[in-house]
């Protein structure tokens, strides 16, 4: 039998193209969605999901084992962006962020544990970020949300080591999708201390409308999923981004600091 896997935000961008890929690779796939009835004739089935709602996550991944029997390869893809300066952000967009990329994830694998353990194999793959490497300015928050996930997954291995289950990251840089459009973008605002917040939120659009496909993360999923023995980390993206990450534990902090202080022109 071909191995069942779920996808958490798998009707768009990196989820859907994970799920095309997968699918068209032989594997039986299920994305999520809050408005599943949206995806009618979606490339693979969407169940309806929302990770904000641990009773809805329960009974997505429920409907999945009662209708194929097993489940092998949870994807935490589902997340959202936010920008601005942590001090102007409102701090239930701050609660919806951290509820969404890292509370949603742990309630996910909270609720395919138990199947995983029956079953005496797993693997769980949380799509993180490069950005959860490093403090990045006005993108501190979701720096914050991806980096507290990354650091969840490296505990969640050790626990796990004894139930033949893995977990690993893959943090893509940035790729061309449609994560900008559900972004939250603190305003702009005249009277603010902030004056630079707009040439950053301008860069930062402009990178993710210039970067590439998404299917190199796809590609890194599939050999993820074939891999005996997976690492904790793997990064996808352009080599400057995954640069800035070894650059991160070789410099000294004010080097690195500098920087990126003068990367974004700052």
């Amino acid at each position: 039998m071909s191995k069942v896997i779920l996808i958490t935000g798998g009707s768009s961008g990196i989820g859907k193209s994970i799920g095309e890929y997968l699918t068209k690779n032989g594997f039986t796939v299920y994305g999520t969605s809050r408005s599943a009835e949206k995806y009618k004739d979606h490339p693979f089935k969407i169940v309806g999901l929302d990770v904000k709602d641990i009773d809805s996550i329960n009974k997505a991944v429920a409907e999945v084992i009662a209708a194929e029997g097993q489940l092998d390869v949870v994807i935490n893809n589902a997340g959202v962006g936010i920008t601005g300066p942590i001090e102007e952000i409102p701090q239930a967009e701050i609660q919806h962020n951290f509820d969404t990329n890292l509370f949603g994830p742990i309630n996910v694998i909270k609720a395919v544990l138990p199947q995983m353990r029956n079953q005496n194999s797993g693997l769980i793959i949380n799509i993180t970020s490069i950005a959860g490497y490093m403090g990045l300015p006005y993108r501190g928050i979701y720096s914050a949300s991806k980096g507290a996930l990354e650091l969840l997954t490296e505990a969640f291995r050790i626990e796990l080591k004894d139930f033949n289950i893995n977990m690993c990251n893959i943090a893509p840089g940035d790729f061309a999708t449609n994560i900008a459009a559900g972004r939250f973008h603190a305003p702009l605002k005249e009277e603010s201390p902030y004056k630079k917040y707009g040439s950053v939120l301008k860069d930062i659009d402009e990178h993710v409308d210039k970067s590439n496909d998404p299917i190199q993360v796809s590609k890194m999923v599939l050999k993820v999923i074939n891999t005996k023995k997976p690492k904790t980390h793997y990064k996808v993206g352009a080599f400057m981004q995954k640069l800035s990450i070894v650059l991160k534990f070789l410099l000294p902090d004010k080097v690195y600091e500098k920087m990126l202080i003068n990367h974004y022109k700052l």
